[in-house]
């Protein structure tokens, strides 16, 4: 793991490295855009829209105090001068209305609590004609890395809602579909996407990472200490079964929605 990235809870940037490059894609960063990252986590996908845009700036957003923070150095280090990190809600947050050309989201768009509001905030946020990308999760049943957890450690139990919002909550098109436009967006469009996520180098460090996750830590919650001995070792086999020359790699599926904001 990135030695700037040690003390963080779970690589993001590491376990979705496949997605990450499906998404600069789509992105398309234009040498003159206005970028906004909402849920921009450490700040990769915000740095290289920095990158893709001679003249124009990109701001990621993040609720979280410890990603920004951790955005903001690796942005230093790299020596981007437009480039730019706010600990913010998206949902609430005020943005310059009509300031961005380009929304970008990688898995950062699921946890909202009131996605009404996040969506129209957004939308305020872009210039009309702007689009929006983001990448969010398919339904749950498409997720290897979900089943695995929920198999070693669940043991026949339901998974509490997780503690830090439902990562599916756009999983359905059509869900997904009416939230934009009701915020004001045209011209949706949603793309299957379909990439293994890495977990780690070894089982051991795989467990290591999965037990830093919401999910996780919900599921032991309740167990007794023999309970979660026996869980722990239930979740280390199924991660070693998954073991390539390559590290720990679960398959996955997503989508690419793409829309853009109304004139």
């Amino acid at each position: 793991m990135n030695a700037e990235r040690q003390n963080l809870p779970f690589d993001y940037d590491a376990e979705l490295r496949r997605y990450h490059r499906r998404l600069l894609t789509a992105m398309d960063v234009g040498p003159a855009d206005h970028v906004l990252d909402i849920g921009c986590g450490t700040g990769l996908t915000t740095r290289e829209a920095a990158r893709g845009t001679v003249s124009g700036s990109a701001v990621g957003v993040d609720i979280s105090a410890l990603m920004v923070a951790t955005a903001r150095r690796l942005s230093e280090q790299d020596g981007l001068r437009n480039v730019r990190f706010e600990q913010a809600d998206a949902q609430i947050h005020p943005f310059p209305a009509e300031h961005f050309s380009l929304g970008i989201s990688r898995f950062g768009t699921m946890f909202f609590t009131d996605p009404d509001a996040a969506f129209t905030n957004i939308a305020r946020a872009l210039r009309p004609g702007a689009r929006l990308v983001q990448l969010v999760w398919q339904d749950r049943r498409h997720q290897e890395w979900d089943a695995m957890i929920r198999d070693a450690l669940a043991d026949g139990r339901t998974p509490p809602v997780p503690a830090g919002g439902d990562p599916f909550s756009l999983a359905d098109p059509a869900a997904a579909e009416r939230l934009l436009t009701a915020a004001g967006f045209i011209h949706i469009h949603v793309t299957d996407v379909r990439e293994p996520v890495y977990y780690g180098p070894n089982a051991e460090a795989a467990s290591n990472a999965v037990r830093s996750l919401w999910m996780t830590q919900d599921l032991l919650a309740d167990l007794n200490p023999a309970q979660t001995e026996q869980a722990l070792q239930r979740l280390l086999a199924i991660i070693a079964a998954h073991h390539t020359g390559d590290g720990i790699w679960f398959d996955s599926r997503a989508w690419i929605i793409t829309a853009q904001r109304g004139w």
